[in-house]
C-alpha cells in the first residue's frame, strides 16, 4: 500500500468544495471517507461551503434577530441535507478518485465488523471462562 499523503490546506479547500485531488493523495481520500471520524470530517467539509453563505446572510441589511434567524435556519437545513447525503457524498468522492462505487461502505463495514469481533473476543475471554 502506498503512503498516505495529507493535502496541504489549499488543496484541502479545493477537495472540500468538491475538487479532485492529485493521485498522490488517493489513499488519503480513502482514509478521509472511511476512518472512524468520517462523519465529523464530512461535517467539516460541509462547513467550508455553508459558513461563507451564513456570513453573507448575517451581513444583509435588516433587524439582527431576523438575520440571526435566517442564518440559524439556513445552517440547520444545510447541515441536515449535508449529513443525510453524507454516505452518498463520500462514495462520489471515492469514485472521483478512482475507487469503485461502494468502496467506502465496504471498508467501514469491514472495520466495524473487526471492531465488534475484537469486543466479542475480549468479552468471551473475560466472562466466559471454560469450566
Amino acid at each position: 500500500m502506498t503512503e498516505r499523503r495529507r493535502p496541504h490546506p489549499f488543496l484541502w479547500l479545493w477537495y472540500a468544495i468538491g475538487g479532485r485531488l492529485p493521485d498522490e493523495h488517493r489513499t488519503w481520500v480513502l482514509h478521509d471517507v472511511t476512518t472512524r471520524s468520517w462523519l465529523w470530517r464530512h461535517a467539516a467539509r460541509a462547513s467550508v461551503l455553508l459558513l461563507p453563505l451564513m456570513l453573507v446572510w448575517l451581513l444583509l441589511p435588516g433587524p439582527l434577530t431576523l438575520r440571526l434567524s435566517l442564518v440559524l435556519m439556513a445552517g440547520l437545513v444545510g447541515f441536515f441535507y449535508s449529513l443525510v447525503y453524507a454516505e452518498e457524498s463520500g462514495e462520489n468522492r471515492l469514485r472521483k478518485h478512482g475507487y469503485p462505487y461502494g468502496t467506502g461502505r465496504q471498508v467501514r463495514t469491514r472495520a466495524r465488523d473487526e471492531a465488534e469481533r475484537e469486543v466479542k473476543e475480549r468479552y468471551l475471554a473475560r466472562y466466559r471462562r471454560p469450566e
